[in-house]
């Protein structure tokens, strides 16, 4: 049997969460015992899903700390021997997983997006050279297997739910870090664009990023963007889309002046309808679209929230 620990990291649950099946596709002859460590909140929503959940209970240790983190990783590890251990690729995860991988002397695959089969054994998946190229990388040597995944690139779907064992970490050794909290911000936008049915998405042909707005008002959706766009400073990096950015599965997506370059295209999962609006019908956005509009993207918004407005008043 596969042992597997998840750090379910505070303020991804349900992301940690996806991280089992990732768990199964990697062991996916075998039978896996999922090992969830819980350090900050979250133990209900935990319970069900994973066999094992380890819980640390210490007011001290902060949820930022990866100094802190990373060595209770680690002498949990050394206590229960695990065959993989998985984080997500947060900005916590990037920095908690090297760490780790250090301190154990193993390798780490990083911002993992594909894990597939062939005849020479498992090949994970992960962009490189600032995304311009797909990585396939396979594993040797005795592990245990690291890696960091992409959040909302894998779907872990809730079956029968799993009687779970609380286990309380207790003697464990483990350092504080020198790092405090000194002030909070709120975040920029009020919303996450990974849990939006609608996007409507700006590339780098869209000037009018308040007509984009409206539209998605309009439209029950949210506002996104290329990676050409956030670089500009136009609009803030949480409303990337991209390899560099964050992974939708909206039920309609549309792309507005988006070239739709490798690294923007692998930030689609399970799109249900692309619509896309480019001066160049051949341009690589549109060959994955359900619908292209040939033409400048500006025009096109301004007519279609005249009709959607018009539509409204005669209905009321």
């Amino acid at each position: 049997m596969k042992k597997v620990m998840l750090y379910i990291e505070d303020g991804h649950i349900q992301d940690s969460l996806d991280l089992i099946e990732v768990a199964r596709l990697l062991y996916k002859d075998e039978k896996v015992q999922t090992y969830a460590l819980v350090i900050h909140g979250g133990l209900p929503s935990v319970q069900g899903f994973c066999d094992v959940i380890m819980h640390l209970v210490d007011d001290r240790l902060q949820s930022f700390d990866q100094r802190g983190i990373g060595d209770v990783v680690t002498a949990v590890h050394t206590r229960y021997s695990f065959d993989a251990i998985l984080f997500l690729a947060t900005p916590m995860g990037r920095l908690l997983a090297p760490r780790v991988a250090m301190q154990l002397r193993t390798g780490l695959v990083a911002d993992v997006t594909g894990i597939a089969s062939d005849d020479e054994g498992l090949v994970v998946t992960r962009p490189a050279y600032g995304g311009k190229i797909m990585a396939g990388i396979r594993f040797t040597g005795d592990g245990p297997v690291m890696m960091s995944v992409r959040p909302a690139v894998f779907t872990h779907t809730q079956g029968q739910k799993v009687d779970s064992r609380l286990v309380l970490l207790e003697g464990l050794s483990y350092r504080y870090g020198s790092m405090r909290k000194t002030k909070t911000e709120e975040k920029k936008i009020a919303y996450d664009i990974r849990d939006s049915t609608v996007l409507i998405s700006a590339g780098g042909g869209m000037s009018d990023m308040h007509l984009l707005g409206k539209l998605a008002a309009l439209l029950g959706g949210e506002v996104s963007a290329s990676r050409a766009v956030v670089d500009k400073g136009v609009l803030p990096r949480a409303m990337q889309v991209g390899q560099s950015g964050k992974t939708v599965s909206p039920k309609l997506y549309m792309a507005l002046g988006i070239h739709g370059s490798i690294q923007h295209v692998e930030g689609l999962k399970d799109v249900q309808h692309i619509i896309s609006v480019n001066t160049n019908r051949n341009a690589p956005m549109c060959s994955i679209s359900d619908i292209v509009v040939e033409g400048e993207a500006l025009p096109f918004i301004q007519r279609l929230v005249q009709r959607i407005e018009k539509g409204k008043q005669l209905c009321m």
